[in-house]
């Protein structure tokens, strides 16, 4: 039998953005997610420019830097991933951080945590294949993902403006559903499955 928790909103979710590129199509399409996520959701970038890259030479002392970082991901609620799709995979910047985060055997940040995955590209299939790869990473990692519904956007000139704002009202009102059945899931995540 599950147990139930008493988790009320606001629910934080930390969210990774897979291109380390300033102007990243990706990092506006997060912009336009937090500005059409529902009001139960708090936001906080969990950032994965500065780490080393990973080795299990490290296990036995982490350095600051990934200490902080994987901190981050045991303080918020939820995770949300905004990738692009770099060779029919994930950033090798984005694999990096999950692996410092999942390390040593036994400290894995991911567990039990509720996810979600989406992604921007100027191409048609909109980062559907980078975003299987992390779905299968994700799943070694144990965390709760959400499945469904699939959200792989392809970046049109002008589809989110500077502001953050979506001009496409069918985009729009995609992500809007989107994220909140993200909120549906992360509830029925934090409610009924015991947290660590």
């Amino acid at each position: 039998m599950p147990t139930i928790l008493e988790h009320e909103p606001p629910y934080t979710v930390g969210y990774f953005v897979g291109s380390l590129a300033t102007a990243s199509i990706n990092r506006q399409l997060a912009e336009a997610l937090i500005k059409l996520a529902p009001k139960e959701f708090e936001f906080t970038e969990i950032p994965i420019r500065d780490l080393p890259l990973y080795s299990y030479d490290y296990d036995e002392d982490y350095p600051p830097v990934a200490r902080e970082f994987k901190q981050a991901i045991l303080d918020v609620d939820a995770v949300l991933f905004v990738t692009p799709e770099y060779n029919r995979s994930i950033p090798g910047a984005l694999k990096n951080a999950i692996d410092w985060a999942s390390r040593p055997y036994g400290e894995n940040a991911f567990t039990g945590k509720p996810s979600a995955v989406i992604g921007a590209s100027p191409g048609a299939i909109g980062t559907a294949v980078a975003q299987q790869d992390l779905r299968s990473i994700l799943s070694f990692c144990n965390s709760r993902q959400m499945t469904a519904p699939e959200a792989y956007i392809q970046m049109t000139p002008g589809l989110i403006a500077e502001d953050g704002s979506v001009t496409n009202e069918g985009t729009e009102t995609f992500l809007r559903d989107w994220m909140a059945d993200f909120l549906t899931f992360v509830t029925r995540v934090l409610t009924v499955v015991p947290q660590r």
